[in-house]
């Protein structure tokens, strides 16, 4: 029988050996090129042996979606679907039937995107998914069919981005960016699609994207405004994240290092990709704050979902960016304290019993909701209500759901 000392000894050499590799772990996520693929997981497609100009793989009709590429500016193809929202398929089928499937080299000439770009009442979600997997990945699909119900006549734009999937070049917060950016040309130049008639939908990664893509178009001048925006499962900022992050709801990255603040602190300076979206969501909410715009009596929209048994990103990362988007809507010396607005919501919070809670703020120039869910995980809750009625809430407060947005 082995001795006390040689078990301990066996079982501290275990424990030795586990702390170097996590060390080396951490020391490789310095790597650029290996934090990149830590970060975005790009090369973890999650359709392995699924060809994405094949749609109808996912239960959509013939021709319900066109699979396409978009150009960036710095030279990248991005592989893309336009989704068309079932009465509108139901209307045009045979047309749509009669036409080659597969990939659209030409996508001005076909018919789905005639029945986008034509019609004065068609509504579009740019959909910014999230790390990982491409457009025919996990929940995505099923998300697009419940946005296309959300209300009538509601088209649907995905793209991934570079470096996922069959899209070219490599992922950077910059090029995520671009990659935004000319998805949101495309709908506007292109198909013609006036920003009133736009909700821009993303979750989890797609968030950052998304509220970097509004913050950029608001800078502009004149300023480009969406009807809304809809963030599931949004995070604050990378630095934050990397505290509480782990993948497929399991594997931590540096959440162990969390129990020693400077520790952390020190591995954080070595993050290429910073998504500061608490920040910028709130750089938003003030540039909207400010703006005099006759034409739109609300500039913003934006509702925070997540559900409390997201184990990949906590919610408190909701609660965080509610929190600095409210702080955005009040004097600099009026802001309040995360406890403060604790306190605040408590007196405006809708309990909806097994349904979770929601809580709506108004500030000069708009909205800006939170709404916690109990179920959902980190993906499935995409494909729930309470993103429709969210998607449906945010055209309504544009206008765009009277019909006379052109």
């Amino acid at each position: 029988m082995p001795s006390v000392s040689a078990v301990l000894g066996a079982l501290l050499g275990t424990v030795a050996a586990g702390v170097g590799l996590y060390l080396a772990f951490l020391a490789l996520l310095t790597v650029p090129f290996l934090q990149a693929h830590a970060i975005y997981l790009h090369r973890v497609t999650l359709s392995w042996f699924q060809d994405v100009n094949e749609p109808e793989q996912w239960g959509f009709l013939r021709n319900q979606v066109t699979p396409f590429h978009l150009t960036t500016p710095d030279g990248e193809t991005l592989h893309a679907w336009h989704i068309l929202p079932l009465d509108v398929y139901r209307k045009n089928e045979k047309a749509l039937r009669d036409e080659p499937a597969g990939l659209c080299r030409g996508i001005g000439g076909r018919k789905a995107f005639g029945l986008l770009k034509d019609d004065p009442d068609a509504r579009l979600v740019l959909y910014l998914h999230g790390a990982a997997g491409t457009l025919g990945s996990g929940w995505r699909p099923q998300s697009y069919r419940a946005m296309s119900a959300a209300a009538s006549g509601v088209h649907v734009l995905a793209i991934d981005y570079r470096g996922f999937g069959t899209s070219t070049g490599w992922p950077s917060e910059a090029g995520l960016l671009t990659d935004a950016l000319t998805l949101a040309n495309f709908a506007m130049s292109t198909a013609g699609i006036p920003p009133e008639r736009i909700v821009i939908f993303a979750q989890s990664l797609g968030t950052a994207v998304s509220i970097s893509l509004a913050h950029h178009l608001a800078l502009q001048s004149p300023p480009t405004l969406c009807a809304g925006m809809v963030l599931v499962a949004p995070f604050a900022d990378v630095e934050l994240l990397t505290g509480t992050y782990r993948v497929a709801g399991t594997i931590p990255l540096l959440s162990p290092v969390a129990y020693f603040p400077k520790a952390l602190t020190f591995f954080n300076k070595f993050i290429i990709s910073k998504w500061p979206s608490k920040d910028k969501l709130a750089a938003l909410i003030r540039r909207c704050e400010h703006l005099k715009l006759a034409q739109r009596e609300s500039k913003y929209d934006i509702t925070l979902i997540h559900a409390e048994d997201d184990s990949d990103i906590p919610w408190v990362h909701s609660e965080i960016m509610f929190w600095h988007a409210v702080n955005a809507t009040r004097d600099l010396e009026a802001g309040l304290s995360l406890e403060g607005l604790e306190s605040e919501k408590e007196s405006k919070k809708s309990v909806l019993g097994a349904g979770g809670w929601e809580v709506e703020w108004r500030g000069g120039g708009g909205v800006v909701r939170e709404q916690i869910v109990k179920h959902g995980l980190h993906d499935r809750i995409m494909s729930y209500p309470v993103v429709s009625l969210a998607i449906a809430r945010a055209f309504s407060s544009s206008g765009s759901g009277t019909g006379n947005g052109g």
